[in-house]
């Protein structure tokens, strides 16, 4: 029985398929995706991108391959990288093909529109032959217009219409590890289609709300849709569509799914909105803490709260805690409990130190017990 059965998400049951060696749906973790912009004729620059998602965390990677050029490309960023890669394939069945032969673990197409059946029967044939999985990629903005016509404009019935269609051809080509997406830009459109889609069948399903918009207005639209869904347990991998720095994706795709307890990166801090009360500038000191703690995977908690009056009971909870005192003395809590006061001066460089030491604490007693720890089960719950 569940301690806490408030903070439950019990996830739809799917099948599951792999990306690579990346398991997609079933009990896998959720995984967070995100998508290069540059050029991928421009291997070196693609290549740099990937890296740099990498590490930021991001699970699978995908690229664009409209042209001859940048599939001929994809052998090399698949071989200077280490995240699976897909290849985005609009209408064209060659470039498909010629992304599987190049080693992509994943093609995002839509077999109903690469033209005939011999050439979707020649695309299934070359992801079988190189074990490459598929993603059918359903959005608002382009739905068939037979599809418009039927339904008179973009509505969840048509989006689950296009996909389960889309699927069937796949399915009729004796091919099933494929995973789907049925996005929009309308969060409500998106939430919807996404459920009637869960009910429908049980294939893995990538979410996401599409043309978001900017860092900060398009992580907030995101947030609210893919939270909804998460929450409700659907989905088994997530992309934030940001206009933005593709590495701003990956960070708020964590972000989303650590705040539903989905998965665990990094430092999470709990900091306070900061008043009259503060006894340092908690804004700042939790900027710098962000930028300074960003190269820390290890899961931990860290509570930045300016005064006493909600500080302890945040630090109880907290792996290290830190309240603001009265005449500079903040205190510290170590594992919930009072441990020894600090001054202004230097209180970011000592809370980076401690969190430092405890990540490598964490570390070596994960590589030297396998079972879980009394403090992982806490973190987790």
């Amino acid at each position: 029985m569940s301690i806490r059965p408030y903070r439950d998400v019990i996830r739809r049951k799917s099948r599951q398929i792999f990306v690579g060696d990346v398991p997609v749906g079933g009990d896998a973790p959720i995984s967070v995706q995100s998508m290069t912009n540059t050029l991928t004729s421009d291997a070196k620059a693609t290549i740099g991108q990937v890296l740099a998602l990498e590490e930021a965390g991001a699970d699978i990677v995908r690229v664009s391959c409209p042209d001859e050029e940048s599939t001929k490309a994809l052998k090399e960023i698949v071989r200077e990288t280490n995240v699976p890669i897909i290849a985005d394939i609009h209408f064209h069945y060659k470039r498909g093909i010629e992304a599987a032969e190049a080693g992509a673990a994943c093609l995002r197409i839509n077999p109903g529109n690469i033209g005939s059946a011999d050439r979707v029967r020649d695309v299934v044939k070359a992801a079988v032959d190189h074990n490459c999985s598929m993603r059918i990629g359903v959005n608002a903005g382009s739905l068939e217009r037979e599809l418009l016509e039927k339904y008179g404009e973009p509505c969840p019935e048509a989006m689950v219409e296009s996909a389960l269609n889309h699927a069937r051809i796949l399915e009729d080509n004796d091919f099933t590890n494929f995973k789907i997406s049925v996005k929009a830009s309308d969060v409500f459109l998106s939430v919807a289609a996404y459920q009637g889609l869960a009910d429908a069948c049980d294939y893995p399903l990538h979410l996401g709300i599409t043309e978001a918009g900017s860092l900060f207005s398009g992580t907030v639209k995101s947030s609210i849709g893919l939270g909804m869904l998460l929450w409700s347990g659907i989905g088994d991998t997530i992309r934030v569509s940001l206009s933005a720095d593709p590495v701003e994706e990956v960070k708020a795709g964590y972000e989303i799914l650590k705040s539903l307890g989905l998965r665990r990166r990094g430092v999470t801090i709990i900091s306070c909105p900061s008043c009259a009360r503060q006894a340092f500038p908690v804004i700042r000191t939790v900027e710098r803490l962000e930028e300074r703690l960003a190269h820390i995977q290890t899961p931990l908690t860290l509570s930045i709260i300016g005064c006493v009056v909600n500080g302890p009971g945040e630090a109880r909870e907290t792996d290290i805690g830190l309240t603001g005192g009265g005449k500079g003395n903040h205190m510290v809590y170590l594992s919930g409990m009072t441990d020894h006061k600090i001054d202004t001066d230097g209180m970011v460089d000592h809370i980076v130190d401690l969190v430092e030491a405890k990540a490598a604490e964490l570390e070596a007693a994960e590589n030297s017990d396998p079972a879980p720890s009394l403090l992982s089960t806490r973190q987790s719950a």
